[in-house]
């Protein structure tokens, strides 16, 4: 079974609020990204990342994000049987992470 990480929302907008610049992947839809992204993601749809691995770093942290987590960790589990040693799945997706914008 290959092995990735996780990172809560919180962890995250506390990440990003203390001025970090994580590699972030949104494989949502076209339709579901024009609602909002978390700044500094990237788009790409989940059906696309075998067609763009190239532009995803093998040796560094990258952040999957969805709507509910449950593509994105599809996208972590296909990048770590590649050999992608930073692939994280944000716990929750884009619905967890609304939420903590409303709090």
């Amino acid at each position: 079974m290959s092995h990735y990480g996780t990172i809560t929302v919180e962890e995250l907008k506390a990440r990003l609020d203390a001025g970090e610049t994580p590699h972030m992947i949104d494989v949502r839809e076209e339709e579901e990204v024009a609602q909002g992204m978390i700044d500094g993601a990237r788009h790409l749809p989940l059906g696309q990342v075998p067609q763009q691995l190239d532009a995803i770093p093998k040796h560094e942290e990258v952040i999957l994000i969805c709507r509910s987590g449950a593509r994105s960790d599809r996208a972590c589990q296909y990048l770590a049987s590649l050999g992608y040693e930073g692939a994280t799945n944000l716990l929750g997706g884009m619905l967890a992470w609304n939420e903590l914008d409303q709090a």
